[in-house]
């Protein structure tokens, strides 16, 4: 098979006139080629023009078999894409037509399947075979910015060439074909500021110092030209929307070079007085600006901050004004940027300066204490209506309006001052107490007299002095202990005073027991001249059994101008103690410390004690009441041994009968109904009486009789069982005429051992101490 037509790149198989190996001449002078069935299908891809708009088909090109002489014999079929709809052949010539306009954009492409049959056998002359039908490029579309329009932005001032922003078309024709997608770029508006490279789309700046304060926005339009720009070529355009951002190149600037302001003296210190405004044409932080005050007499008076939102320099008041001292103020200010560029400093400093004047304004003005604050003072007691001191207030205005005072009648400190209304002199209206209250706060106000409603206030502090009008008093915060083995001349308590009044070279106070009492012999006070006093015990031995509490008067005089004196009465309380230290604690009061025991805790056990032996003597008696008799009846007389096991208390049983009765037969009468008690000492004022000897005592007692007698008391005592008792009296007989020498019946003499060592032989020896302390204060007494 032969391609004919747009075949391009085919190989031909065409008549030669050299015969070769595999030709043959035939007998007319023709040569016959021969070729082998696989070699005899020969052809090559085809192209088609797109966008065909002719009426008739568009010839693509022919498809032809050796075996084809011409004479119908041979048919053609086409198959693939496109065969039957988009590509047709004519099944004995076979040519092949495009019915329909393609489009290269769309599908670049066909893929089809020729074959060549024997129209009468339908047998395959040739083998089926692939081949391409190519849609050749025509420039049939324009370039296109698919992201446009765009914005961009480039810093005013730029130099020129400075990059501002790259454009990039697209065109979709082939660009392996021809220069139907050779784009080259060139600006349609935006020049002289703008310049656009043809070949990479990139736009530059044209123009130098480009200034945003004269023009900001600028609309760049570029376009894009397939066919390499040339004639016939398509194009399509963009729009770039460019943007100079801002530089600080402009200094700030007053709009004027002198202001003035007018400023009441009453304005408030720290309040804004007024405003002033740089202008400045760049923007955002370029345009910021700081405001100052450069010279010393207006800084003195007056600051100024800038306001943020506005940029406006806020005047305020940094002293009170007053317009009779100075009535005019001059204001230098100056405004410069914060953020200065380097790069422009060639244009000159970025400040500007101006002259602000202000006039204070005369104001009627309230009165003016000549201080800020008043200290008087007054003694204690003062008559009413003493002055305590004086205030004083004048009109600042150059008038000079009459000055009234009063006092605010909402304090406290009315009660007791009054104010003089032309004069300002303060007065008491009662008398005062130092020790109720040592200060007073008052509130003096002043107005003037042709404008009352102007008021002025001023603290006024009144101290109250001090004078002896209280007497003494003894600090007794803790009660007064007394220990039972305090000797004499041992200090008990050193006390102290106190005086409600106040001495301003400190307090002093002198002691002493009062002079209209008597001696008191059990204390007794000693000055020791530095404001305290020592009490003293006169005497040994204290014993709280016999006296627990003693009551000693003190005498105080205080070192005041007049002294004034005061008699105080201080309780000691006798205790035994202990000794820790140098601490003594009474015993009863350390045990209930230390048992940690309450008033009603001890009630309650106490009380239970009590509900116990009641029960124990209740039981007891019920016991006794209930014992059966010996003899069970009175009609059965007979003798009977009862047993019964009573074994006696020996040695140890007194309660049988007193040894010291039987020995000494003269007490018996006395100990008789009370053996358990012992006798008192009586003792007579007279002189004494000669002591007879127990020996001639008992010659005036008959033995006889005292055991008979005791005999009796026996039989009739009703509380033993009713049989006999063996009692065994021993009598010795009569004693010496000379006396006995034993101690127990005579009194005996005192003896002048010191037994106070005792107490500081520790606990052991405590109960032996109080003993003989007990004999030495009977021997005393």
């Amino acid at each position: 098979y032969v391609c004919k037509r747009r075949c391009y790149g085919a190989s031909h198989h065409v008549p030669a006139k050299v015969p070769s190996k595999n030709q043959t001449k035939l007998a007319n002078g023709e040569t016959e080629v021969h070729h082998r069935p696989k070699r005899g299908w020969i052809w090559n891809q085809f192209f088609v023009l797109e966008e065909h708009m002719g009426p008739d088909a568009q010839y693509v090109g022919k498809l032809h078999s050796n075996s084809d002489k011409g004479d119908g014999s041979v048919r053609y079929i086409l198959s693939g894409e496109g065969a039957g709809t988009i590509f047709i052949i004519d099944e004995v010539t076979g040519d092949i037509h495009a019915t329909k306009s393609l489009d290269r954009e769309r599908k670049t492409h066909y893929v089809l399947h020729a074959q060549a049959l024997d129209r009468n056998t339908e047998e395959a002359l040739e083998p089926k075979s692939e081949f391409i039908i190519k849609v050749q490029d025509i420039n049939d579309n324009a370039p296109k910015f698919p992201d446009g329009p765009f914005v961009a932005s480039v810093p005013e001032m730029s130099e020129v060439g400075t990059s501002v922003f790259q454009v990039t078309a697209t065109d979709a024709d082939d660009p392996t074909y021809g220069n139907s997608a050779r784009i080259v770029y060139s600006i349609l508006q935006g020049q002289p500021y703008f310049s656009v490279d043809p070949k990479t789309g990139i736009i530059r700046t044209a123009l130098a110092n480009m200034d945003r304060e004269a023009r900001e926005h600028y609309a760049v339009v570029i376009q894009a030209k397939d066919m390499a720009g040339q004639v016939g070529g398509l194009s399509g355009s963009t729009t770039i929307n460019i943007t100079l951002t801002d530089v600080n190149d402009n200094p700030p600037k007053f709009p004027q070079k002198n202001y003035q302001l007018y400023v009441p003296e009453s304005a408030q210190v720290g309040k804004p007085v007024g405003k002033i405004k740089a202008n400045d044409e760049d923007a955002g932080i370029n345009a910021e600006i700081k405001y100052s005050i450069i010279n010393s007499e207006g800084a003195n008076m007056f600051s100024i901050t800038t306001d943020r939102d506005t940029r406006e320099g806020i005047i305020s008041l940094k002293k009170p004004l007053n317009y009779e001292r100075k009535k005019t103020y001059t204001l230098h200010i100056e405004g410069m940027n914060t953020h200065i560029d380097p790069r422009f400093s060639y244009l000159g400093s970025f400040k500007d300066t101006a002259t602000l004047k202000i006039t204070v304004g005369d104001v009627d003005e309230p009165p003016v204490f000549s201080m800020d604050y008043y200290i008087m003072d007054v003694y204690e007691n003062a008559h009413i209506g003493t002055e305590v001191g004086a205030v004083t207030a004048r009109d600042p205005d150059s008038r000079n309006s009459p000055v009234r005072y009063f006092m605010d009648s909402k304090e406290e400190g009315v009660r007791y001052f009054s104010i003089e209304e032309d004069s300002g002199v303060v007065r008491t209206t009662q008398p005062l107490d130092r020790e109720d209250m040592p200060w007073h706060n008052i509130t003096v106000m002043a107005s003037e007299v042709d404008n009352p409603s102007l008021l002025s206030h001023v603290p006024v502090t009144v101290q109250v002095l001090d004078v002896n009008d209280n007497p003494p008093e003894i600090a007794a915060d803790e009660e007064v202990i007394v220990c039972e083995s305090s000797r004499p001349g041992q200090v008990i308590q050193t006390v102290t005073a106190v005086d409600k009044d106040d001495f301003a070279n400190g307090q002093r106070f002198s002691f002493a027991l009062p002079s209209q009492l008597p001696v008191n012999p059990n204390f007794t006070l000693k000055d020791n001249e530095d404001s305290t006093a020592s009490i003293i015990a006169r005497r040994r031995r204290f014993n709280h059994l016999t006296q627990e509490l003693y009551e000693l008067p003190i005498v105080v005089w205080d070192g005041g101008e007049p002294s004034l004196s005061g008699t105080s009465t201080l309780t000691l309380r006798v205790c035994p103690c202990q000794r820790h230290g140098r601490i003594r604690t009474c015993q009863g009061e350390a045990f209930l410390s230390s048992a940690g025991l309450s008033t009603g805790a001890l009630i309650a056990i106490l009380l239970c004690i009590v509900i116990l032996l009641a029960i124990v003597v209740l039981f007891i008696t019920l016991r006794r009441s209930k014992k059966e008799p010996l003899i069970i009846s009175e009609e059965d007389i007979r003798e009977n041994v009862v047993t019964y096991d009573d074994e006696g208390g020996g040695e140890e049983d007194t309660e049988a009968f007193d040894i010291i009765a039987l020995r000494n037969p003269a007490a018996a009468e006395e100990l008789k109904f009370r053996r358990d008690v012992r006798p008192e000492v009586r003792q007579h004022c007279g002189p004494p009486r000669g002591r007879r000897s127990p020996s001639v005592e008992l010659d005036v007692v008959d033995v006889h009789e005292f055991i008979k007698q005791r005999l009796v008391e026996a039989d009739m005592d009703t509380s033993v069982p009713p049989y006999d008792s063996l009692q065994t009296y021993a009598y010795e007989g009569q004693g010496s005429p000379t006396g006995s020498i034993s101690s127990l019946d005579s009194p005996g003499t005192h003896s002048e051992q010191d037994y106070n060592y005792l107490d500081d032989w520790g606990p052991e020896f405590q109960k032996l101490a109080e003993l003989y302390g007990e004999a030495d204060s009977d021997v005393t007494t």
